[in-house]
């Protein structure tokens, strides 16, 4: 495969790093429960992806108002976050990363006629920081993985990306799988992507090139470099696809165009998406099973909802996603949103139905970010500035043990995770 095929977009100039939405509370019109029992009454710890903005019907005799950027104060550097919940800090804008004509604001805090919906709330710097109890990073005994097929390498996952490509390379060189030129220098190792490339970060067209472009180099490598689907590919999708056309959100109206700009949407990945893209991204799999690890995007028992088998999931997914039907992908975009299914104290048997009915001893996810699950979101020391020590120091155990969140908030005081399986220690 000639690399330059597989790299549509690069070299195209520089991208501006902008600041997405950060509302760590959901709005009356989009609230979706927590899927376990126990806490789900709680709304106020789903991310803004679970966010679906309510079309605003047009006055009498005039067009349907279009999303327009409303101002926002600049993001600032990540190196010093402040203690926001929910807060997906965006990189620091650089001075090469810039364009004179770049507005300083997102589109993602647009609403149509100017007007916040009912219920809207924008991000406030005074949210109070929600530390959960139940949660706690249990330590156990590494698993004894299933024997991997003969001739293949060690197994490695990385957690969700989000546009941050230079976070990405630089994980990737940390573990030995690329070199110092990005290239694949792993051999017959086995690298598992868990969904969510673009959305948020500067550069998501460029992680699924680096991923694109990386499977090839591992398979002539004797090793192999794969993704699963996760809940931002089918909004990028959506809204490609079906922009503005209005989907039945179970809420009211809405259109992926609104909810992808809502999630920090970027222009710069809309322009630079092409065919191939959409071709790759569409056939991902949700689901596999790895050496006794059924790794997954989401952490939701909603895959049940799409076969009792891996292979009946898979194909369920492609199905809808080539019927090209808006409401009944817009419906798999929103069960695939859904968190925190392994979160409390019914998490473990949420976590043993998808094992018991797809296999494997151990589920690993990514989508809801690891401090979210600790209920550690930001900290700020005695005077006020951001603490640049970073929350998360590596995958997150839970669930009795049976359950790794891979998702290390790199949008925000976290970091982008890569790490090896069965976890060592």
């Amino acid at each position: 495969m000639v690399e330059g095929s597989m790299t549509q977009g690069a070299g195209q100039g520089p991208v501006v790093r902008t600041a997405t939405l950060r509302d760590f509370r959901v709005p009356p019109y989009a609230q979706v429960p927590v899927q376990s029992q126990s806490s789900s009454h709680e709304y106020v710890l789903a991310h803004p992806e679970d966010s679906v903005p309510q079309a605003v019907p047009p006055r009498a005799g005039e067009p349907a108002a279009q999303p327009a950027p409303a101002s926002e104060p600049e993001t600032p550097p990540r190196t010093a976050p402040e203690a926001e919940p929910g807060d997906d800090q965006a990189a620091p804008v650089r001075a090469e990363d810039s364009v004179p004509q770049a507005p300083p604001v997102h589109p993602g805090n647009a609403f149509p006629d100017d007007e916040p919906p009912e219920g809207y709330t924008p991000t406030e710097r005074d949210l109070p920081v929600i530390n959960r109890g139940d949660t706690v990073q249990v330590t156990v005994a590494a698993e004894q993985p299933e024997p991997a097929a003969e001739g293949l390498g060690p197994l490695y996952v990385v957690g969700d990306v989000h546009g941050y490509l230079e976070e990405l390379v630089a994980a990737l060189t940390a573990q030995g799988l690329v070199d110092a030129e990005g290239h694949w220098s792993a051999g017959n190792t086995r690298l598992w992507f868990l969904g969510d490339f673009t959305d948020r970060g500067p550069d998501g067209i460029g992680v699924i090139d680096l991923v694109m472009r990386l499977s090839a180099e591992a398979a002539a490598a004797g090793g192999y470099c794969k993704a699963l689907m996760g809940n931002h590919e089918l909004l990028l999708i959506g809204a490609k696809r079906f922009g503005d056309t209005p989907v039945n959100s179970g809420a009211g109206t809405a259109t992926f165009q609104a909810a992808w700009l809502l999630n920090g949407g970027q222009k710069s990945d809309m322009d630079r998406l092409q065919d191939v893209h959409l071709q790759w991204m569409s056939r991902l799999d949700a689901v596999v099973e790895e050496d006794g690890h059924l790794l997954m995007h989401s952490d939701t028992t909603a895959y049940l909802d799409y076969g009792t088998t891996i292979e009946d999931v898979n194909d369920k997914v492609h199905e809808i996603i080539n019927r090209n039907d808006a409401d009944e992908c817009w419906d798999l975009f929103r069960k695939f949103t859904k968190r925190f299914a392994f979160r409390d104290d019914d998490g473990p048997q949420a976590v043993r139905e998808l094992l018991a009915t797809y296999g494997g001893g151990r589920v690993v996810h990514g989508h809801s970010p690891i401090p979210y699950l600790l209920g550690e979101v930001g900290t700020e020391d005695a005077d006020g500035e951001g603490n640049s020590e970073p929350l998360v120091e590596g995958p997150h155990v839970y669930a009795d043990g049976l359950a790794i969140a891979m998702d290390g908030g790199v949008t925000m005081a976290g970091k982008l995770l890569v790490a090896q399986l069965p976890l060592q220690g």
